[in-house]
């Protein structure tokens, strides 16, 4: 089992780990604001509702008069006109609040791929990156912004109708909460195991997600090799084990859930039995016991609600633990403070103090070795002059692309150094040095779109005769002019539309 599998995460709910999520949710204060406004006013708005039924039965059903019966429906259907007002109002920025923390989520992770050193990508499947900035992404926005609905909307609920209950008969308000204890203790259970079951399930749906993601990219090598069966063989196997995984979070919920239904009964029963007792014995009014009943269903259901939230939101840290992991994953090739400082960074370099190069690169006693403990060079020494032509030529695993790997500065020396025009590389940025090389791969990638813009990939100020000229000098004018539509035509996904010399030749321009 790789390193990335094997990642174990606290089994407990985690409030440093939110508290690191809801930066995201930091940019977005006036919506939740707004949010948190409306959904209180929802909250009570739904409390009220049974004080208007308590207040019609008393006073127009049990006395059988209709006197100001006009002005109490016109204040109820008022009420409900304001309650139709937040509903709409807390899906709209609910909704907003979602998508715009997806976003960001997405952006900062996405960003922070683009930083992270090749040793990342040699060990991390890509299925496995993909499930994060995807499908976990997606659950977190969701859990973020519709659990702030529901938690305010229920904690809302729930003070409001202790409230009034309290306020209406005390002794028949504690009979009622007296379950409440026994369905804190079935949450705190329940929540863990559902935890657990939803860890379980995500990480399977990444190793399948990785499955799919190799299935596609290999197909060609599949068929060529005829490992159809056996590929199906292990699919079946991944999709197996995700069946059992999501049964077992399935077999949880099934009992937490009717476990508080039953316990919300039991409530109800309670108030049933003492109030109906007190309307008998002429200690309770009618719409009290019907407010009683009405408030017992209600107070059960934010209780189940935030119950539901809390599951989510325990189902919803595995995924915030593995986005979180993969954001916070170092770079392990970082230019120092003092570097950034003179140079500037990817994102915002500082050309005007970028020194010119003249390309003189010397490996000076290099030493290198993977993070697997494989050692590739040692005490290496090369020196290539300006304008000069070097073929490095060797054995399979004799540390080739090694070489050409470092002195791109994909990978650092683990000792000695590599010096540019004889400074250390290490004392220039990454976007200085990456800028002013070349580098074209074994197996040629391109990205969807046109010629024109997978040639001006590297230097999108490049004009369009520029990119022509670059053709040019590779000899990929004349087969792109060919093409229907020449420049602008499409090369498909990773180049798919090219053969594979026209896609080496589009690579070299692009270099």
């Amino acid at each position: 089992m790789s390193v990335w599998e094997e990642q174990d995460y606290t089994k407990r709910f985690d409030p440093g780990l939110w508290r690191k999520l809801l930066r995201f949710a930091a940019s977005q204060k006036k919506l939740i604001f707004a949010l948190g406004a409306v959904m209180i006013a929802v909250g009570f708005v739904d409390a009220v509702f049974p004080q208007m039924n308590r207040y019609a039965i008393d006073t127009f059903i049990v006395p059988s008069t209709t006197d100001g019966l006009f002005r109490f429906v016109a204040m109820y259907a008022g009420l409900v006109l304001i309650q139709a007002t937040n509903v709409w109002l807390l899906i709209t920025i609910a909704g907003k609040i979602e998508m715009r923390i997806c976003y960001d989520i997405r952006r900062t992770g996405f960003e922070h791929l683009q930083e992270l050193s090749f040793s990342y990508y040699d060990t991390t499947p890509v299925g496995w990156i993909m499930a994060r900035m995807t499908s976990d992404s997606q659950r977190l926005g969701e859990a973020i912004s519709w659990g702030l609905v529901d938690m305010i909307w229920g904690a809302t609920m729930m003070i409001a109708i202790i409230g009034f209950m309290l306020s209406m008969n005390v002794p028949l308000a504690l009979t009622v909460l007296s379950v409440v204890p026994l369905l804190v203790l079935a949450s705190g259970y329940f929540q863990k195991k559902i935890l657990e079951a939803h860890r379980r399930v995500r990480k399977t749906n990444s190793r399948i997600s990785g499955a799919y993601n190799e299935g596609i990219m290999g197909a060609k090598t599949t068929k060529t090799l005829v490992r159809e069966d056996a590929n199906l063989s292990e699919f079946r196997e991944l999709s197996g084990e995700l069946r059992r995984s999501s049964i077992r979070t399935a077999t949880f919920s099934a009992l937490y859930l009717p476990i508080v239904l039953t316990l919300g009964s039991i409530g109800t029963g309670l108030a049933l039995w003492r109030g109906g007792s007190g309307v008998v014995a002429g200690t309770l009014t009618y719409g009290t016991l019907v407010a009683f009943l009405a408030y017992t269903v209600q107070f059960f259901e934010p209780v189940r609600e935030l119950a539901r939230v809390l599951a989510e939101l325990q189902s919803a840290q595995a995924s915030a633990e593995r986005v979180i992991s993969m954001i916070e994953t170092p770079a392990e090739i970082i230019d120092t403070p003092e570097v950034v400082a003179t140079f500037g960074d990817n994102l915002t370099p500082r050309t005007e103090n970028w020194p010119p190069v003249t390309g003189a690169i010397e490996f000076r006693d290099v030493s290198f070795q993977y993070k697997n403990g494989e050692k590739v060079l040692e005490e290496f020494n090369l020196t290539v002059n300006p304008g000069e032509a070097i073929a490095l030529v060797g054995e399979t695993g004799s540390g080739k692309s090694t070489i050409v790997n470092l002195a791109c500065r994909f990978y650092e020396p683990s000792t000695g150094s590599i010096l540019i025009d004889g400074t250390d590389y290490r004392e220039r940025s990454l976007a200085w040095h990456h800028s002013h090389l070349g580098y074209v791969l074994q197996q040629p990638h391109l990205f969807s779109g046109t010629v024109r813009e997978n040639i001006r990939y590297g230097r999108l100020d490049a004009t369009d005769d520029e990119v022509v000229e670059a053709a040019k000098l590779v000899n990929a004018h004349h087969f792109i002019e060919r093409m229907e539509g020449g420049y602008d035509a499409e090369v498909g996904e990773g180049g798919g539309l090219l053969s594979t010399g026209e896609k080496q030749l589009v690579s070299f321009a692009r270099a």
